[in-house]
């Protein structure tokens, strides 16, 4: 018979080589309210631990086949958390030490009076109890905390780690995964998973049981179970680990769900308890309200963008001679930020100040700008404001401050003579010499009304030229090796087109065998 994880009744493992021990610590206890489990030696009380959860192990000193102190030693190596007494007929002060330095609780000496044996195993459970009311104390800590975290933060990517995090840390747990319901095809997908162990627990993942998982959260039903009875929720297991103990809470907004949050444990003998699942509960109901918020924020932003990339294309839709042109600088400058090797954060921000640079040249006449002949000075000095234009219109929007500066600054020169400030070398944002270099080769290799366009090789010439004058030196190196490889690969994936179309009409010219 296997104990339902419900049971309040503490649990008590005696392990013992003498029958009559056994039955009357097991007879006494009992009548105290304890639910009680016998063996004959450490190994099958260790086999006993490993398929069940005990509140407190009584072990005997001396046993065949595996002895107490071989015992909580293996208790200790393997993690269990459980209290261990050992007794023994042959005890000495010294042993009595070795006994608690190695993480016994209490000692015991034979002939025992039942009265002290009861007195002992109370006095360690209410220890046990402290110890987890301060544990829970810090778990109601660590919910607050996250929670504090949760509504400093809008950004979704943001939101899901600090969850994934917080259940690896609070919940014990070996992995701890959050899924996510696409919304457009209505399945879940794992948006995130995290372990202790990256290189042990990251080589195999399981597939879900997603009927029984939904039964459960349909029906109300706390999904807690461990060993044998958690195979239910898996199609597959994880390659090489055998699950010791499965949680699954679902995240709800709405009394929709919208995703669920799983702790695995994979550990021997581990066990997760009620009071973790309720925890992981209590986070999950934060969860779901962070992200809920945080892909509100995310939509509201996207909209947002978008709107402002549509002014931005708009100004170029009515413009011959620079349609296309912020698509293609944002496309030279997601070529060098890579080659940077700058962070995918960093490149998506250059990429969009790459996409806004020109949007200060909304309200600008385009006829003047795009007449064949040389720009007066006033015309020249009409342009020359679309930085700073650009600049006004992004900096009042919040989540688009961090690309003003590159917008602001995106024709300033290396050697201090560039505008609107006249800033020099490593002064001038990073973005916006990115930008200045990816926006350069894009206006010489474009047709204009005051020229046609230039080729490749004369643009590479001229960026060289205007190195450590006009342009960082280092971003045109990076720009130019990046670019060349760029076109290889689309020179390569021609060709492999071209290959395939002749193969194909190659076939279609075959004699067809008739049936």
């Amino acid at each position: 018979m296997e104990y339902d994880f419900h049971d309040e009744s503490h649990q008590v493992l005696v392990a013992d080589d003498e029958k009559v021990i056994r039955e009357i610590l097991s007879d006494f206890l009992t009548m105290e309210g304890y639910v009680v489990r016998t063996v004959e030696d450490g190994r099958s009380a260790l086999q006993e631990l490993e398929q069940r959860s005990y509140d407190l192990v009584i072990t005997d000193l001396k046993m065949p086949r595996m002895g107490g102190i071989e015992l909580l030693e293996e208790i200790n190596r393997r993690g269990l958390s459980v209290l261990t007494v050992i007794m023994t007929g042959f005890g000495t002060v010294e042993t009595a030490i070795d006994a608690m330095k190695k993480g016994a609780y209490d000692y015991i000496l034979k002939p025992f009076k039942v009265e002290e044996v009861i007195h002992i195993v109370q006095r360690g459970l209410e220890k046990q109890r402290l110890q987890q009311e301060n544990l829970l104390l810090r778990e109601a800590i660590s919910i607050y905390t996250m929670s504090e975290a949760l509504t400093k933060s809008l950004s979704l990517d943001h939101v899901l780690e600090i969850i994934v995090s917080t259940t690896l840390k609070e919940s014990a747990a070996d992995v701890a995964a959050l899924l996510l319901v696409n919304k457009i095809n209505g399945q879940f997908e794992v948006k995130l998973r995290r372990s202790k162990n990256a290189s042990k627990f990251e080589q195999g993942v399981e597939e879900l049981n997603l009927v029984e998982i939904l039964e459960h959260y349909r029906e109300e039903r706390p999904i807690l179970y461990h060993r044998a009875r958690a195979s239910r929720f898996f199609l597959r297991s994880a390659p090489g680990h055998q699950l010791a103990s499965f949680i699954s809470v679902p995240l709800k907004i709405r009394q929709e769900i919208i995703g669920m949050l799983n702790a695995y444990a994979y550990t021997r003998g581990a066990k997760f308890s009620e009071g973790r699942r309720k925890m992981l509960s209590i986070l999950a109901d934060r969860a779901s309200s962070a992200i809920d918020n945080a892909r509100l924020f995310q939509n509201l932003q996207n909209t947002l963008q978008q709107t402002i990339e549509g002014f931005a294309r708009a100004v170029e839709t009515n413009d011959t001679y620079t349609r296309g042109h912020s698509d293609r600088v944002m496309l030279y400058s997601r070529l060098i930020a890579e080659g940077l090797g700058l962070g995918k954060e960093h490149t998506r921000r250059i990429c969009t100040a790459a996409l806004m640079h020109d949007i200060g040249k909304i309200g600008i006449p385009l006829d003047a700008l795009n007449k064949p002949q040389k720009l007066t000075k006033e015309e020249y000095e009409i342009f020359k404001e679309h930085p700073d234009r650009g600049r006004r219109i992004l900096e009042p929007i919040d989540f688009l401050k961090d690309i003003v500066p590159a917008v602001y600054h995106h024709h300033e020169q290396y050697d201090g003579t560039g505008y609107p400030l006249g800033l020099k070398g490593e002064e001038i944002p990073l973005e916006a010499r990115v930008l200045a270099v990816a926006d350069t080769y894009d206006a010489m290799t474009s047709d204009r009304a005051y020229r046609s366009a230039l080729s490749h090789e004369i643009a590479v010439a001229e960026l060289k030229r205007c190195t450590a004058t006009q342009f960082d030196p280092r971003i045109v190196a990076i720009f130019i090796l990046e670019i060349e490889k760029y076109h290889k690969k689309k020179q390569d994936e021609e060709e492999e087109k071209e290959r395939e179309k002749h193969e194909s009409a190659g076939n279609d010219d075959q004699p067809k065998a008739r049936g």
